[in-house]
């Protein structure tokens, strides 16, 4: 199951999406959020799902691979909206059963929250699947370049979001690999009741851990290596030029934001 997450992972193909300026993608992340959320309209969310679709058609990114992100969540979505079923007692009954009751309220509120954690992942994962973590950290560099004049720590706050990314698949593989070890070894991770699986984790977490300060000593002593000193002096070598796609990016993310605020602001 952990090797089905594929969050910070990046994928080397060649797509439209891939060759856009990283700062844009951020911003067309951020856009897109706040489009996703900016109201409780059906129509809100299917303006968030072609989105989402042209995206991920312009990228070339499988969609068995968004598919992957999604399925290990699939547990706490229905949990979730199973919480939400029962719990919202707004609108008519549609449902009952002795003290159970399924209210309107309560369906719609699961589906749309099911819909926007869905998209959610799949329009944010595409920033990560299209952008190398070289670029990534420049470009958050480049956005967040305003903060140095109140002597803000830009560039090590962009590497570090840059490191905790790229080493996210490494350590789920990691942890998928103490895992299969502990069974190996006739550890029961999967039986006996909450106390028994908690007290389970302790042979997993602690290998992680060391692992994980093992990794981060290795890379620090590597930085410190190629005498690296921060964001003072550092020159790149790309330069980060925004094009004519990246505008019509732009102006194709404000159209559907300005859609999906018209259709709530109108309560289509």
């Amino acid at each position: 199951m952990l090797k089905d997450i594929t969050l910070g992972q990046y994928f080397p193909i060649d797509s439209v999406l891939h060759r856009l300026d990283p700062r844009f993608k951020i911003i067309f992340t951020m856009l897109f959020i706040i489009m996703l959320f900016a109201g409780n309209s059906v129509w809100t969310l299917v303006l968030s799902a072609v989105f989402v679709l042209m995206a991920q058609f312009l990228s070339k990114i499988p969609l068995k691979m968004s598919w992957r992100s999604i399925r290990p969540l699939l547990p706490v979505l229905v949990f979730t909206a199973i919480l939400n079923l029962l719990l919202i007692d707004s609108g008519e009954v549609v449902w009952e059963w002795q003290f159970l009751h399924i209210y309107e309220g309560g369906i719609t509120t699961s589906i749309f929250m099911i819909a926007r954690i869905v998209l959610l992942m799949v329009g944010s994962s595409l920033l990560t699947y299209t952008t190398s973590p070289i670029l990534l950290t420049d470009a958050i560099e480049a956005l967040l370049s305003p903060l140095k004049r109140i002597r803000f720590p830009v560039h090590e706050m962009a590497m570090m979001m840059s490191i905790a990314l790229r080493f996210i698949p490494t350590l789920l593989e990691e942890t998928d690999k103490i895992i299969s070890a502990q069974k190996a070894r006739g550890a029961a991770l999967d039986s006996g009741g909450i106390r028994e699986r908690v007290r389970a984790l302790l042979p997993i977490l602690v290998p992680l851990f060391v692992s994980a300060f093992r990794r981060a000593e290795e890379l620090a002593t590597a930085m410190e290596c190629r005498c690296y000193r921060g964001g003072e002096g550092r020159t790149r070598l790309r330069q980060l030029k925004a094009g004519v796609g990246d505008h019509i990016g732009l102006g194709v993310c404000l159209v559907f934001l300005g859609a999906s605020i018209c259709v709530n602001f109108l309560k289509l």
